[in-house]
């Protein structure tokens, strides 16, 4: 269950930032001291129909870093029934470089099997370390080679890509940040590559990982399906089409009805058995290995309590918070590309295909979709008693892993 000792990530300022013209930003001509100010200018879409459209979004500084995480591979490990193993290490990776950056990293994005974020060049440094110290949790805890790396905006411009942000506002409390612009993908594959990969940390010095949480169970579909969907522009298509096509996707999702799959009441509250000895390994702390399961067995035996006989605690009442959970999950997002993990009705699932499949053989844009019987969530929460946690779902086997491998196969 989500929450427990959580501390501040900060993934919103309180109050909308003011809107910037989509045209304005600053690549290269407020870098420095001006280009930490530069996220005020980030715009907000209201409309997520509108991801695909570029001009909806805004540069980053050239002076800003890109880092990224990425599971090595995440569909064998998952094909062995791994899977929370791989999601947690990607929620992992935003959760070390938000605690390492004070609880405020704004510019991230949860991709299943891994995670990609900017900070500015003041920042760089630590989330470096961050990310160093979480290769090293997710091999020795996790039994994963969590590869991780970052590089400046400017030598992402310089190989003839840009990197633009917006932010999707999923509920009041929580909105996350969106990608376009070919950057990011670059990006990840400079990291296969090698040609930007950092170490893990050499020594045993913890990542902070507080408030990372898996403890949610597998959610069921009401539709039928869990639908994971990834949708990129094929190389040299029209932006236009593209942009029409991730519109109709949306629309048709939207009509059908066919979207969170996460019940607006919230998750099902069940023992999470299978999560204890996983949830243990994020929190370390120092402690070996029966002290750090005992306490998350006592702490997950408390909470557990208070969300199956909804006992209402000070400020935290757990039916307004699994509400909350239903409204802030990220189940749709935009990095390069359309990423949604839906709860779907097989006919909606076919209509997608056809139109998928059409737009493919004129040379639009490549995709991939798996379909499973449940989705799984992943929490990072700032606190019980805040509005602001954060859900991230994909699905329960395979997900967007198996959906990307589906489009690298269409590509050849």
């Amino acid at each position: 269950l989500c929450g427990v000792g959580a501390n501040m990530l900060t993934a919103q300022p309180a109050a909308n930032p003011p809107r910037s013209s989509p045209a304005d930003g600053c690549p290269t001509q407020c870098n420095g001291p001006m280009s930490e100010n530069w996220i005020d200018l980030v715009p907000e879409l209201k409309d997520f129909g509108q991801a695909a459209d570029a001009s909806q979004y805004t540069t980053l500084p050239d002076d800003w870093s890109i880092g990224v995480s990425d599971v090595v591979n995440s569909t064998t490990e998952i094909d062995a029934g791994r899977y929370k193993n791989v999601n947690l290490a990607g929620a992992g990776t935003i959760s070390a470089v938000a605690n390492a950056l004070g609880g405020h990293l704004p510019l991230f994005i949860f991709a299943g099997d891994g995670a990609r974020f900017a900070v500015p060049a003041s920042q760089a440094d630590i989330a470096a370390d961050a990310l160093s110290r979480a290769a090293m949790w997710a091999r020795r805890d996790l039994g994963l080679d969590l590869r991780v790396g970052m590089v400046r905006v400017g030598d992402v411009r310089a190989s003839g890509l840009d990197t633009r942000a917006a932010f999707w506002r999923a509920s009041d409390n929580v909105r996350y940040a969106i990608f376009t612009g070919g950057g990011m993908a670059w990006v990840e594959e400079q990291l296969k590559e090698g040609s930007i990969e950092l170490a893990p940390s050499a020594s045993e010095d913890e990542p902070d990982l507080t408030g990372l949480s898996c403890q949610w169970g597998p959610i069921t579909p009401r539709n039928g399906n869990i639908l994971s969907l990834i949708v990129k522009p094929a190389p040299n298509s029209n932006g236009s089409e593209i942009a029409d096509i991730v519109s109709e996707v949306v629309s048709i999702l939207e009509s059908a009805d066919a979207l969170s799959p996460v019940p607006m009441d919230g998750p099902e509250v069940r023992w999470p058995s299978a999560s204890l000895p996983l949830q243990a390994r994020v929190a370390y702390g120092g402690w070996g290995t029966i002290p750090r399961y005992l306490r998350v067995l006592a702490a997950t035996a408390f909470m557990w309590l208070v969300f199956r006989f909804s006992l209402r605690l000070g400020g935290f009442e757990p039916k307004r918070y699994r509400r909350e959970i239903a409204i802030n999950t990220d189940f749709r997002k935009f990095d390069d590309g359309l990423l949604m993990t839906v709860d779907c009705p097989g006919e909606v699932i076919a209509q997608l295909r056809q139109i998928l499949d059409e737009a493919q053989a004129h040379g639009t844009l490549l995709y991939g979709m798996h379909v499973q019987d449940e989705a799984l969530m992943t929490c990072i929460a700032p606190s019980v008693l805040s509005s602001d946690h954060m859900h991230f779902v994909d699905g329960a086997s395979g997900g967007y892993a198996a959906a990307a491998q589906m489009m690298r196969q269409a590509a050849g």
